[in-house]
């Protein structure tokens, strides 16, 4: 009896103990929850150095249950991008967030430093702790000044900028330890990381010094030596709504043969005396505005991507930088782009076949476009197309709300992962 009783004392003792240890687990994830949901709700503060702080002791709870198999779950696999780490600074929001008041900010063509800095927030590839970092991310959104006339202002960029570069290098190590080398910034406008929209003041200004040793993810690139791109950098598309891609019928009826709205200047001198579009808008409006084959409107249309969904040829000349959004707009809705734009290095080279999606008309054959495109449609149309409508293709040019898999954002980490040896801490860990 005392034997049995003994016996079943150990089973009820082993019985609460495990009961007991899933309670302590369970209590334990919440916790770790709860703390990631305070962090990412959390208000910004002027004092960089109490955010690490937090951030560090959460993280180190995160590692310790992390040992547990029970909750493994809450680390995910890296490979992808060789297990980089990516730190955002949580800087006060008058450098991002206090811009999102106009609902502008997070949907034109620039905003591509918006939607990289969302879509990192809730990245695997982020960490919490300063210390753990390959690159470190700086969120500001210097697009969203809009004008009067509508378009985006960036005269204030660079003060904008060294005004966060001072404030992260005054509170936190890591800017002065490499001198900006393992930062990442996004430069999302016409002429990139020089911050000016024609090109020639741009190259006079050039990029700031305080930028030069940083990585920039920016819209701009040519095949030439140019002084805007004089920087380490990642070519990156220009930002186009998924959602409204996705919501835009695709019928395969292409009743448009060539199409193209937009800004054409029928005297393209401005009151600076330059010429918009280097005159090949002027070209393409004086020679083709009558040919019935090529759809051609120069005001803003509500029913724009319907347009480019209809259509078989999506004219993509340059405008003031060579790069568009129509590109990436043309491939997304399954029309093919013809790039006239002389010398441009177009986005996600290594993911995207350009060459077999495109079509690319050198800026003096702008007169010649009827014929070129006829040629084409008569040969190897049916080729592009095929390839062009890959959905993976126009996968790796947006930008998700979340990294997908292939998407725009996941081909930037992959970028920055191939550049794993501008890291302090990579560099530590392989001199160890």
């Amino acid at each position: 009896m005392h034997r049995f009783t003994n016996k079943k004392m150990k089973l009820l003792r082993s019985r609460y103990g495990f009961r007991y240890f899933k309670l302590l687990i369970w209590l334990v994830i919440s916790f770790i929850f709860y703390i990631q949901f305070i962090n990412r709700h959390q208000p910004n503060t002027n004092s960089l150095r109490t955010n690490l702080i937090f951030h560090s002791h959460s993280n180190a709870v995160s590692n310790l249950i992390s040992e547990s198999d029970t909750v493994s779950f809450l680390r995910r696999n890296h490979g992808s991008f060789n297990d980089m780490k990516i730190y955002i600074y949580n800087i006060p929001s008058r450098y991002n967030l206090d811009w999102l008041s106009n609902e502008r900010c997070s949907n034109h063509l620039f905003a591509s430093e918006v939607a990289i800095h969302k879509a990192l927030m809730n990245s695997d590839v982020r960490t919490f702790d300063a210390s753990d970092a390959d690159f470190f991310f700086v969120p500001v959104y210097v697009s969203c000044n809009f004008s009067t006339n509508g378009f985006p202002a960036i005269s204030h960029a660079r003060a904008l900028l060294k005004s966060a570069v001072e404030l992260i290098s005054s509170e936190l190590p890591y800017w002065n330890r490499s001198n900006g080398s393992d930062h990442v910034f996004v430069a999302s406008h016409d002429h990139g990381a020089c911050f000016h929209a024609m090109e020639d003041k741009a190259v006079a200004n050039g990029i700031p010094e305080f930028m030069k040793n940083s990585i920039i993810l920016q819209t701009f690139a040519v095949k030439h030596s140019h002084r805007c791109q004089d920087v380490e950098h990642v070519v990156i598309p220009p930002y186009v709504s998924p959602e409204k891609v996705r919501s835009t019928p695709v019928n395969g009826n292409r009743d448009i043969y060539a199409f193209f709205r937009g800004k054409m200047e029928v005297h393209p001198k401005n009151v600076s005396g330059r010429f918009y579009s280097r005159r090949v808008r002027t070209e393409i409006l004086k020679k083709f505005g009558k040919n019935k084959r090529f759809y051609l409107k120069r005001h803003r249309f509500d029913g724009y991507y319907s347009e480019i969904a209809r259509s078989v040829f999506c004219l993509c000349p340059r405008g003031w930088a060579p790069w568009s959004p129509r590109v990436v707009e043309a491939v997304a809705l399954g029309c093919v782009p013809v790039i006239i734009a002389d010398e441009i290095r177009l986005p996600l080279e290594a993911a995207v076949p350009w060459a077999e999606i495109s079509v690319t008309v050198a800026e003096k054959d702008v007169g010649m476009l009827a014929g070129i495109l006829n040629d084409v449609a008569k040969t190897n149309l049916t080729w592009i197309q095929r390839r062009l409508w890959d959905p993976k293709v126009r996968h790796a040019l947006l930008f998700n709300n979340d990294v997908e898999d292939g998407d725009a954002t996941w081909h930037v980490l992959v970028a920055l992962s191939d550049r794993l040896d501008r890291s302090y801490r990579s560099r530590r860990v392989v001199n160890k």
